[in-house]
């Protein structure tokens, strides 16, 4: 990650939050490439077992607070190509935890972030940003997870920094991006 917003105790804590990605299309007559943002939930007696569910592909959660916008299967358009909202304040208090990564669709030819042209994501709060990464610290990944939000002692969403990648395919991703600390 190369910036992010300090979380300190005067803080109400995260509330709503943007996770966006961008790439650049493939070169003509080369498969395309298509990286997909996953978010998965945790329960808090257990916030490093498996998900209690996971938002990906055009989804959303059950009840309606982390959803995915937008989704693109070439990286084609204007800006970022992705876009997962996730209104972490209107989550359950069940839920102690939610791990967002980005995965590689694994076709033709397998592909790394060091293989991706363009490839960028940012998180916002609002109109702050608070984390932006060009994938550069997991080129040769597959997946990586981009940012982890915990509940703190008094029930508020605190933000975790930090990328980290995993050599995966898109159906083994979910279960192992919540196994640690991001």
């Amino acid at each position: 990650m190369t910036k992010g917003t300090p979380v300190n105790g005067l803080n109400k804590g995260i509330e709503k939050v943007e996770v966006s990605i961008r790439w650049d299309p493939s070169p003509l007559g080369t498969p395309a490439t298509d990286l997909d943002l996953i978010a998965a939930t945790y329960d808090t007696d257990d916030p490093y077992g498996e998900p209690v569910y996971v938002v990906d592909f055009e989804s959303r959660s059950p009840d309606g607070t982390i959803a995915l916008n937008r989704d693109s299967r070439t990286g084609q358009g204007l800006g970022f190509d992705e876009v997962m909202v996730l209104e972490l304040n209107r989550l359950a208090e069940s839920y102690g935890r939610v791990v967002v990564g980005v995965v590689i669709q694994q076709r033709e030819v397998r592909k790394t972030f060091g293989d991706i042209e363009g490839p960028g994501m940012r998180l916002r709060e609002g109109y702050d940003e608070l984390a932006t990464s060009d994938f550069s610290e997991v080129r040769d990944s597959t997946a990586a997870t981009v940012c982890e939000f915990q509940r703190d002692t008094d029930g508020q969403w605190e933000f975790k920094r930090g990328v980290r990648g995993f050599d995966t395919d898109p159906t083994a991703f979910p279960s192992l991006m919540g196994a640690g600390p991001v």
